[in-house]
């Protein structure tokens, strides 16, 4: 292994346990390997949904019907976005049964941050259209109760954020992974020298934003990421 390559996962390292020790979120491991990662982790959310009590019946409906909006094929990757971002933000609107009243059920809680799972992966590979030629592994990968809101590539500090930005937007093409990117709300990119850059899915490169607010972290790149991926900041960003 190059030591170019050495560097990158140093950063790596250190943002992973940034987000462990200092943020609190869970982590779910290195997912090279793993088969089947996704932008909706069915048994993640299950898990979450179960523990807010909501009924079986609900949370098969509600699940089915985020995945249908997030995979809807027939519409442009903005509007199916856009389709599940609503779905985040109002909740679902389900039937337990027919003829039953309709009920909402919520995949996020808006009002209690902490309540909900906040997880990290590293190393998410996500087989694209061609599955042998275009599987893409971004780097770090953020869940709120299994769903993927944000996704974070990290460059090395002699390496350009734009070389970030362009990976982010190269993996949002049809021929790559554009479908893992129908839930996400945070697209970033970042390195040491020049700190974390952030734009939502398709924002073209010159319209990437800094987060700018004092703080006495040194490292600029992990000043922003703890200001900006803070659990109740990260939702309050989405939700409004």
């Amino acid at each position: 292994m190059s030591t170019v390559g050495q560097k990158e996962k140093k950063t790596q390292q250190r943002v992973v346990n940034l987000f462990r020790e200092q943020l609190g979120y869970a982590y779910l491991g290195d997912w090279t390997d793993r088969e089947g990662n996704a932008n909706i982790e069915h048994e993640l959310l299950q898990t979450w949904l179960k523990k807010q009590a909501v009924e079986k019946a609900l949370i098969s409906r509600a699940l089915f019907l985020l995945e249908k909006t997030a995979g809807d094929q027939s519409k442009s990757l903005y509007d199916r976005n856009k389709a599940v971002y609503e779905l985040l933000r109002y909740g679902v609107k389900v039937k337990p049964e027919i003829g039953e009243n309709m009920q909402t059920v919520w995949l996020i809680d808006w009002k209690n941050p902490e309540k909900n799972d906040f997880a990290i992966a590293e190393e998410v590979t996500v087989k694209g259209a061609d599955a042998k030629a275009n599987t893409k592994r971004p780097d770090v990968v953020l869940y709120v109760n299994g769903i993927a809101l944000g996704v974070l590539e990290l460059k090395r500090s002699i390496v350009s954020v734009a070389e970030g930005i362009r990976q982010n937007l190269d993996n949002q093409k049809p021929i790559f992974i554009e479908h893992f990117f129908s839930t996400m709300q945070f697209i970033m990119a970042g390195n040491d020298t020049e700190g974390m850059r952030y734009g939502s899915i398709q924002t073209p490169e010159k319209y990437y934003l800094a987060w700018k607010e004092a703080s006495p972290i040194e490292n600029l790149l992990d000043r922003q990421l703890a200001q900006v991926c803070n659990k109740a900041r990260f939702l309050e960003l989405i939700h409004d």
